[in-house]
């Protein structure tokens, strides 16, 4: 995601550091965990375009952390840390992605926990394709929001079966929570990305986006829910499902790792401007299927 100006003092977003892709490594197919959804969670994750879903990951929680701190312990050494916290401010709000061929647990959780086989089943997909990881983490302090935006305009992907998978791994309170927008996901347009720092949109040359509306003027057009998490819940959205939170300080450690996935409808899409993450040299042009030595195929419907 993209910020203006960071602790760091860089501009813009994508910091490169490192080569997120490693040519030698092999996923291990055939691993992920079975998952059986209630039908009713299903229907409200199609409906609303969020759901929550109670100590589904518990087991992961503590593997997930570990790999987290080796994210945090050297950000420089792994692919795309992003600062988000204005120099002086309190806290730090720092989120990384596609590091999962990096760090073993990342791995470990992404080829054999249930998040795949989850992930189809919500899509209503006769496949379930990995996209990349994006962790989170808000220290106690941190009074900087997340401006209302839509995940898929900084991606190079368009469709509608999409799904991340965010799990929390501290207890977060919903004063301090994400809220998603009930049913924003089926809204006709798009929203423009916008700057994490001060909510100014770009990549505006998009002619089929609009401008985020203001969804805290207007309650009762575009309710909100947001959730008590304890470490394991999950929240499942789709990456059309405006999201946000507030500027109120952070009371507690807010760790997150999020999974995102691509159903059987999705394929490459050139947008205008810097996506996140920056794919490159890809050989895919609009309408492609997304590479699956890239992106794999790890759940597969029957």
């Amino acid at each position: 995601m993209q910020s203006s100006e960071t602790s760091a003092g860089k501009e813009g977003f994508n910091q490169v550091t490192v080569d997120w892709f490693d040519p030698d490594f092999r996923v291990r197919l055939g691993q992920v965990a079975d998952y059986d959804p209630r039908p009713e969670d299903i229907a409200a994750f199609q409906r609303d375009g969020v759901v929550c879903l109670r100590n589904t990951f518990s087991d992961w929680v503590e593997p997930l952390k570990a790999g987290l701190e080796r994210n945090l312990a050297d950000p420089l050494s792994y692919a795309f840390p992003v600062e988000s916290t204005r120099k002086g401010a309190p806290g730090r709000f720092f989120d990384s992605y596609c590091n999962w061929q990096r760090i073993p647990e990342y791995a470990e959780y992404v080829e054999r926990s249930s998040a795949a086989a989850m992930a189809g089943q919500f899509m209503g997909s006769d496949t379930a394709q990995y996209f990349h990881e994006h962790v989170f983490l808000k220290e106690p302090g941190t009074q900087t929001a997340t401006p209302w935006h839509q995940d898929l305009p900084y991606y190079c992907v368009d469709g509608r079966k999409s799904v991340s998978i965010y799990v929390a791994l501290d207890p977060i309170a919903e004063a301090w929570a994400v809220r998603y927008v009930k049913g924003s996901h089926l809204w006709p347009r798009l929203s423009y990305p916008r700057v994490f720092l001060d909510g100014a949109d770009f990549n505006t040359d998009a002619a089929d986006m609009q401008s985020m509306p203001d969804i805290e003027a207007d309650p009762a057009t575009y309710p909100t829910v947001g959730w008590d998490l304890e470490p394991g819940d999950a929240i499942l959205f789709n990456f059309r499902t405006a999201h946000g939170s507030t500027a109120t300080e952070v009371g507690t450690r807010r760790r997150a790792f999020v999974t995102r996935w691509m159903g059987d409808d999705m394929t490459y899409r050139e947008r205008p401007g810097e996506i996140s993450p920056p794919y490159e040299n890809h050989d895919m042009t609009d309408g492609d299927h997304m590479r699956e030595d890239w992106f794999p195929v790890l759940w597969r419907k029957g």
